[in-house]
């Protein structure tokens, strides 16, 4: 009899303590939106200094003023001080005086980075 009246308190004692449980698990998330802004291989070619291949990718039909991530492949020329890779994409048809998005050209972008030869060369073809 005692081991029943134990086992009947114990019971009760878990069915009182489910009853009266609340399931208040509280989640509380943030979401970020994250959004990645790819470089075209042309403009990589351009920034890693590759000239063979953005002569190669020019001959493909690759166009010299087609931005990628706002910028043309010119204003990166001129932000790295690729001088060679600058001069042949003038010479392909780049235009200097165009703005990026944020409004900047590819001389302000070489004047930015310090690329003394891109800033000389841009400097002179302007005079």
């Amino acid at each position: 009899m005692k081991k029943s009246v134990v086992i009947i308190a114990i019971a009760l004692g878990f069915s009182f303590t489910t009853i009266h449980a609340t399931n208040d698990i509280v989640t509380s998330s943030t979401y970020e939106t994250v959004t990645k802004r790819a470089v075209n291989p042309f403009c990589i070619s351009i920034v890693k200094g590759d000239l063979d291949t953005v002569k190669k990718l020019i001959e493909l039909g690759q166009d010299v003023n087609k931005k990628s991530n706002g910028l043309t492949p010119a204003m990166y020329a001129a932000k790295y001080n690729r001088l060679d890779i600058l001069k042949l994409l003038v010479e392909k048809g780049a235009k200097l005086n165009v703005k990026s998005v944020k409004g900047m050209t590819a001389a302000k972008y070489a004047e930015l980075s310090n690329a003394k030869d891109t800033l000389a060369y841009i400097k002179e073809l302007d005079s």
